[in-house]
């Protein structure tokens, strides 16, 4: 897999976007800080702070026994211009099927 597409696997599940929210407002959290908010055991959510480490979205630090995550921006970035260059596209092209179809088929508008 390649670093976009764990992007996205990674942003595809509710609680790890979530946990990544948390960090968004809440700055560093250790593990058992993002556990809280979820009905969950530790090693699930340890599963999805995997997930999100090996995406680039999460860099993490231990201190002892304290696992604390930082979120990391340059993966969001990453996915922002890739949707971005897509939607370019889908909008030009969206745009010359209005034309067509308004324009009574003709895609110079006339």
């Amino acid at each position: 897999m390649d670093t976009l597409d764990r992007t996205f696997h990674a942003l595809g599940d509710g609680t790890r976007r979530q946990i990544l929210s948390r960090l968004s407002t809440d700055g560093p959290c250790s593990a058992n800080e993002l556990r809280a908010p979820f009905d969950v055991a530790q090693p699930t959510v340890s599963k999805h702070l995997k997930v999100l480490e090996r995406a680039g979205l999460v860099r993490r630090e231990v201190d002892g026994r304290v696992h604390r995550f930082y979120l990391e921006m340059t993966p969001f970035r990453e996915a922002e211009d890739w949707i971005a260059r897509h939607e370019a596209f889908w909008q030009g092209t969206l745009q010359h099927l209005d034309d067509y179809v308004g324009g009574g088929g003709n895609p110079a508008g006339g």
